[in-house]
């Protein structure tokens, strides 16, 4: 069975981005600082920070990629398993929360300066850069996917259409509109989960009959992947919540700890219901389009259910992909205005100047990011290999300097950071993931131990250091 495009789909999506351009005109008259454009000026609520937590997290990584690909691709339960890489990160996160809020910058690199000096700040700034990139470049092409199915235009067109919206979209508001519209979509895709799930279900022939269509190893606990295979997938997504810039600016841009903590208590909730949604919707896919591109599956079902769900349920896809790439494009750039212009070329430089030149930052990296989506096979490729250079670079240097700041060193986290990031790109660019599996299982583990075994080794000079410091 092909999937049919129907132009009556695009209506809900239509008005909805509508809305968000409204919200990101109003935004732009009220971001006057780089507070305001880069913290949302740290006056979000309890609603407000639950759904930019939800929409930031919950892009086309989870809609085309992550949950949607594995469980179209590999089977049910594995997908359904994935989501626990979220949810015990937000635990997590939830628990760190003070320290984070504590810490009071803009970016990780800036973290990562205090914790271990300049080198490892500039090692940060080009890896999220560019790891962020790479997740702004599928969150285009998630929704040419949209377009494609609403009004027939080819993929490579609709993906082309996608970057010019976000890309404007980000410029406008900063992350004052980013939250503002991630509340709103938010709660259109839970809508639009709860509502279309039911429909889909009944329009596939009801579970029996997509259990009896789909290759029964799909329905193992692991499906066709081994257990390393799964742990490729999973570990990626862990490491990179764990350490995520978006995550880390939206947790410090609430208004108070208190709400900014029921907040993540609503982002755990949401994700939970998505992260079991979302695979099953994928999963029911694989039986009725059985061959079609995986980043497809969910969105391939609005088709073959009562138009007005199948727009609501479209119009909270695209609410995800657009809210997630505005969210890491702003972010991508303020490593730029921040950490790199301010940080390194011109450290006086006023509110204003990085003001508009993260604005400029917005243009030039969502070109990037477009350029880049064209040279990927599969969203699900491109999301794994950017969380995975996030997480096996920058996550083991950040916990070293939470957890073991007094016998982290300098040495030992650069080296570690630098291994991260060398064996990702060698693993999986010079080897082509050798034994099929992704480079996770190798360079953050690999990280890790260099920090630890670097720092103790070099741990004596640290101590000579403070001494001198005292005298």
């Amino acid at each position: 069975m092909a999937v049919q495009a129907d132009i009556t789909l695009i209506y809900p999506v239509v008005g909805y981005l509508l809305i968000m351009g409204g919200i990101g005109a109003w935004a732009y008259n009220k971001a006057e600082t780089a507070d305001d454009f880069l913290l949302a000026g740290r006056s979000l609520g309890t609603a407000i920070v639950a759904g930019t937590l939800l929409a930031t997290w919950m892009g086309s990584g989870s809609i085309t990629g992550g949950g949607n690909s594995i469980a179209y691709s590999f089977g049910l339960w594995p997908a359904v398993l994935l989501g626990t890489a979220a949810l015990g990160g937000i635990l997590v996160l939830r628990l760190l929360a003070p320290r984070i809020r504590g810490y009071n910058k803009y970016t990780i690199p800036e973290i990562l300066e205090e914790g271990l000096g300049k080198e490892a700040k500039a090692i940060g700034l080009v890896v999220i850069a560019v790891a962020y990139v790479g997740i702004v470049s599928y969150q285009f092409i998630g929704l040419g996917f949209v377009l494609n199915v609403t009004t027939g235009i080819s993929v490579e067109t609709g993906t082309l259409i996608a970057a010019v919206m976000i890309i404007g979209l980000a410029m406008l508001g900063g992350l004052l509109s980013v939250a503002y519209t991630d509340a709103l979509s938010a709660f259109l895709m839970v809508i639009g989960l709860l509502i279309g799930l039911p429909f889909i279900l009944a329009s596939a022939g009801g579970w029996e009959t997509i259990t009896a269509s789909v290759p029964q190893e799909s329905l193992e606990p692991l499906g066709s992947l081994s257990a390393l295979q799964f742990l490729g997938y999973w570990a990626p997504v862990v490491l990179l919540i764990l350490a995520d810039q978006n995550m880390y600016q939206r947790i410090v841009a609430g208004k108070s700890d208190e709400g900014t903590n029921r907040g993540m208590i609503w982002w755990f909730a949401g994700v939970a219901l998505a992260s079991v949604v979302i695979p099953v919707i994928a999963f029911a896919a694989r039986s009725m389009f059985p061959n079609i591109d995986p980043g497809m599956a969910m969105i391939s079902m609005t088709t073959v259910i009562p138009p007005w769900i199948g727009g609501i349920l479209l119009a909270a896809a695209t609410a995800f992909i657009i809210t997630t790439g505005n969210s890491y494009l702003l972010s991508a750039s303020t490593n730029v205005s921040q950490d790199l212009y301010r940080g390194f070329i011109n450290p006086d430089a006023s509110d204003q100047r990085v003001f508009w030149l993260t604005r400029v930052a917005v243009v030039v990296l969502g070109a990037f990011a477009f350029i880049l989506g064209q040279y990927f096979p599969t969203i699900l490729s491109i999301q794994i290999l950017a969380y995975t250079a996030y997480g096996a670079t920058i996550t083991p240097a950040l916990f070293a300097i939470f957890l073991m700041r007094d016998q982290v060193t300098r040495i030992g986290g650069i080296a570690g950071m630098a291994v991260g990031f060398g064996v990702t790109i060698a693993w999986d660019t010079v080897l082509q993931q050798p034994f099929d599996l992704n480079a996770v299982i190798v360079s953050a583990p690999l990280a890790a131990l260099v920090i630890v075994g670097v720092s103790l080794l070099t741990s004596t000079e640290k101590s000579k250091a403070n001494v001198t410091d005292i005298k």
